[in-house]
């Protein structure tokens, strides 16, 4: 866990000094790409967190593909029909991200109670 925060906060210093823009015809899949990735990473936090036995970084891996391709699929068929279907995605993700930190919240709530009631 401790790499994964130490890459996150690398990739955001890096990114936040390099002067590239991103061309106005990919801004809509580089937002959805964006929203996916946070939502599976804080989805593999939550199972870290959870200590469930099945987790797996393939499934993580396959997972977070299938949902860019999904993601970057709809995007896509919106934009060949005129439609801002982006946005959907884009909502539909952010939603699962809320509920992933919420999820932690009440984790954290119940190990603060449990270590109050010790004294």
């Amino acid at each position: 866990m401790l790499y994964a925060i130490i890459g996150i906060l690398a990739g955001v210093i890096i990114g936040l000094n390099l002067t590239y823009t991103i061309p106005l015809e990919y801004t809509k899949y580089s937002a959805v790409s964006i929203i996916i990735i946070l939502d599976t990473v804080f989805g593999a936090i939550k199972s870290e967190f959870k200590k469930e036995e099945n987790y797996n970084p393939i499934t993580f891996l396959v997972g977070l593909l299938f949902n860019l391709v999904l993601g970057l699929g709809i995007t896509f068929l919106g934009e060949r029909l005129g439609l801002d279907l982006y946005i959907a995605v884009t909502v539909v993700f952010t939603i699962k991200i809320f509920s992933n930190p919420s999820f932690l919240r009440t984790i954290l709530v119940e190990k603060l109670t449990k270590r109050k009631s010790l004294f």
